[in-house]
C-alpha cells in the first residue's frame, strides 16, 4: 500500500511539473538545483533554458533558496524571476566564465570571460522579482589587484595566452595599451550584447565583478525599481547603457564603488569603427548615494550620444552629481540633453561638471573625427547644499562647449561656478552662495547671458562676478539683496562687448572693478 502511494505521489508531482513547464513554467528547484548555495547548478539552469526555448520560451522560476552557478546564458522569450528570498550567487572560479565570449570591456570590443548573466543577440529577455543576486566580485578585484602586482614587463597569467591568440585584432589608442597588457578584464554582472526588448525590474544586485548592468548594441530596454549595492570597489558602475537605443531607467536606488548610472558609445578608435550612438534615454525617479558620479556620460562617448533627460532623482553622496566628461582622442559629439528638477547633498566635489579635459596631458590639436564635442545641454532646477564645487564647464581651445543653459539653480558650495572655453552660455535665475572666491567666473567665454544671478551671501572684498578673457557678455536683471562689496569684475585684455543693463545696484558698492589691460571702452553700462 505505501509503495501506492509513494508511486503515486511521485507520477503526480511529475504530472504537475510536467503541465508547469507545459505553461511555460520551470521551477529550478523541481529540476533538481541545490537550494543550499553549496553545489554548482550551472547544467541546471541551462537546461531549464534550452526547455522552455525550445517551447518558445518560458520562465525560469527560481523559489525562496540559494543558487550557486556559474554564468546564465540567456535566449530569446525567456524570463528569469527570482521570488522574495531567493538568491542567486555566482561562482568565483573563473574558469566557469569559460569560454570567452564578445563583449564590449570600457567601450572595446573584445573576446573575455563571459558576463555572470549574458546574452547575444537575442530578444523578448527578462530578469525580475524580488529575490538577490549576488556577483562575489571580491575575488575578482583581489585576482585584477594581483596581476597589477606582476612583473610589469610580462603580466603573465593563467589566462594571458588564451586572451592574446582571440584579440590579436584589438586596436586601441596608446594610452590604453597599459591596460590592455594585463590581459584581465573581469565581466560585468550582466550584459546583453546586440539585443533587444529587455526587462530587467524588481531585483537587488549585489557585489558586481565589473560594471552591474551593461547593455551593449541593444534596443527597446527597460530598467525600473531594482537595488544596486556595491562596496568601495573598483569600476563597479550601476548601469552603463553603451551604444543603446530607447532605453528607459526608472525607479532606482543606487550605491556602488564607480558611477552610479554612466551613458557610453564606445571608447577612441573601436567606438568610431563600430559607430552607434546611445540614444533616447530617459533616467527618471532614482536615488543615489555613493559613487564617483550620480549621473555621468562619458567617458567612452566615440560613437555619440544624443537625445537623454534626467528627471526627478536625488544624490545624497556622491563625489560628482551631473557630470559629463571626454577628451581628445575620443571624438563623438553628446548633445541634446536636458536635466530637470535635481536634489544633491554632500556632493564631494562638483554638482555640475562638464569637463572636455579628462585628460590633462593631451595638448590641442586640428579638429577632426578625435575632437570631442559638448553642445546643446540645459539644466533647469537643481538644488545642492554641502557641496565641494558648485559648477565646472570647461571645454579645449579648438572645441568650446556651446549652447548651454541653466535656470533656477541654487547650490551652496566652496567654490563657485566656474566656466572655462566655452561660448553661447546662459545663466537664468542662478543663486551660488560660495565661501572662497567668487560666486561665478567666466574665462575664455564667447557669448554670455547673466540674468539675474546673484549670491545669497556675498563675500567681503570679493566680486560676485568675475569675468576673464570674455567678449559679447549681458549682465541683465541683477538686484544684489544683500551688502555686495564688488559686483563685477573685469580682466583681460580680450574682455570687450561687456553690456550691463537693468540692473539694480542698490546694495552694491562697486558695480564694476577693471583691470588695467581691460580697454576703457569694453563696459557699458545702462
Amino acid at each position: 500500500m505505501r509503495k501506492k502511494i509513494g508511486w503515486f505521489i511521485w507520477i503526480f508531482m511529475a504530472l504537475g511539473f510536467f503541465v508547469k513547464a507545459q505553461n511555460g513554467w520551470l521551477n529550478v528547484a523541481d529540476l533538481g538545483a541545490d537550494t543550499t548555495g553549496e553545489i554548482l547548478c550551472t547544467d541546471i539552469i541551462k537546461q531549464a533554458i534550452t526547455t522552455a526555448s525550445e517551447k518558445g520560451g518560458g520562465t525560469v522560476f527560481f523559489p525562496a533558496g540559494e543558487y550557486l552557478t556559474g554564468p546564465i546564458v540567456m535566449e530569446s522569450n525567456i524570463t528569469l524571476f527570482l521570488d522574495a528570498g531567493a538568491l542567486i550567487k555566482f561562482s568565483n572560479n573563473f574558469d566557469d566564465y569559460l569560454p570567452f565570449v564578445q563583449t564590449r570591456w570600457e567601450g572595446t570590443v573584445m573576446m573575455t570571460f563571459s558576463p555572470l548573466i549574458y546574452a547575444h543577440g537575442q530578444e523578448n529577455i527578462t530578469v525580475t522579482g524580488r529575490g538577490k543576486i549576488d556577483g562575489q566580485g571580491r575575488a575578482w578585484w583581489n585576482e585584477m589587484d594581483r596581476i597589477k602586482d606582476l612583473d610589469d614587463k610580462n603580466f603573465e597569467h593563467k589566462y594571458s595566452d588564451l586572451w592574446s591568440r582571440l584579440n590579436s585584432d584589438v586596436v586601441t589608442e596608446a594610452y590604453y595599451q597599459s591596460t590592455l597588457k594585463m590581459r584581465f578584464f573581469r565581466p560585468p554582472m550582466i550584459q546583453f550584447f546586440q539585443c533587444s526588448n529587455i526587462l530587467v525590474e524588481g531585483v537587488t544586485i549585489v557585489n558586481s565583478p565589473f560594471w552591474t548592468i551593461n547593455p551593449v548594441f541593444s534596443d527597446n530596454i527597460v530598467i525600473n525599481g531594482i537595488t544596486i549595492i556595491n562596496p568601495p570597489s573598483p569600476n563597479t558602475d550601476g548601469i552603463n547603457p553603451s551604444s543603446c537605443r530607447n532605453v528607459r531607467i526608472s525607479n532606482c536606488h543606487i550605491s556602488v564603488g564607480d558611477d552610479c548610472i554612466t551613458i557610453k558609445s564606445g571608447r577612441d578608435i573601436d567606438g568610431r569603427k563600430w559607430a552607434v550612438p546611445t540614444e533616447n534615454v530617459t533616467i527618471t525617479n532614482c536615488t543615489m548615494l555613493r559613487g564617483h558620479g550620480g549621473v555621468v556620460i562619458g567617458s567612452e562617448v566615440s560613437g555619440d550620444v544624443r537625445k537623454i533627460t534626467i528627471s526627478n532623482c536625488v544624490f545624497d553622496g556622491t563625489h560628482r552629481g551631473i557630470r559629463l566628461k571626454s577628451a581628445r582622442g575620443r571624438g563623438g559629439v553628446v548633445e541634446e540633453i536636458r536635466v530637470d528638477n535635481v536634489v544633491m547633498k554632500n556632493i564631494k566635489r562638483e554638482a555640475i561638471v562638464f569637463n572636455l579635459l579628462y585628460d590633462p596631458k593631451t595638448v590641442e590639436e586640428p579638429v577632426s573625427e578625435r575632437t570631442p564635442v559638448f553642445r546643446n545641454i540645459h539644466i533647469s532646477n537643481v538644488t545642492a547644499t554641502r557641496v565641494k564645487k558648485a559648477c565646472l564647464l570647461r571645454g579645449i581651445s579648438e572645441m568650446p562647449i556651446e549652447n548651454l543653459s541653466f535656470n533656477n539653480i541654487n547650490i551652496q558650495a566652496e567654490t563657485g561656478f566656474i566656466i572655462n572655453q566655452a561660448k553661447n552660455i546662459e545663466l537664468h535665475d542662478v543663486d551660488i552662495c560660495a565661501t572662497k572666491g567668487p560666486s561665478f567666473v567666466a574665462s575664455e567665454v564667447s557669448g554670455l547671458v547673466l540674468d539675474n544671478v546673484k549670491s545669497s551671501s556675498p563675500l567681503k572684498d570679493e566680486p560676485t562676478i568675475n569675468l576673464i578673457n570674455v567678449n559679447n557678455v549681458y549682465v541683465h536683471s541683477c538686484s544684489p539683496l544683500f551688502p555686495t562689496s564688488v559686483f563685477l569684475k573685469v580682466e583681460g585684455e580680450k574682455s570687450q562687448r561687456i553690456y550691463l543693463y537693468n540692473n539694480s545696484w542698490v546694495n552694491v558698492k562697486k558695480t564694476v572693478v577693471k583691470g588695467p589691460e581691460v580697454m576703457r571702452m569694453s563696459v557699458k553700462k545702462n
